[in-house]
């Protein structure tokens, strides 16, 4: 069963993916200056997580975390 859903859209329309609790959803949305990765996914303490960064896409780009915590945002 689903835990985590993903959509995407562009020129082709719209797409879906789904996640679980084990497998996570892992996003990579990418231009000619470098690449947004999100990743979702449940921790050792079943809390969803987040993980968004800037990342290198064919050479262009930089990497650093932009956050890393809790889906919900809490503390």
């Amino acid at each position: 069963m689903s835990h985590f859903y993903g959509v995407l859209n562009g020129s082709r329309g719209e797409a879906t993916r789904c996640g679980t609790k084990k497998s996570g959803l892992a996003v990579t949305a990418a231009s000619w200056s470098g690449a947004v990765s999100v990743r979702l996914y449940v921790n050792a303490d079943g809390v969803d997580r987040a993980r968004v960064s800037l990342v290198p896409w064919h050479g262009a780009g930089t990497s650093r975390v932009l956050y890393d915590g809790p889906v919900d945002g809490a503390p």
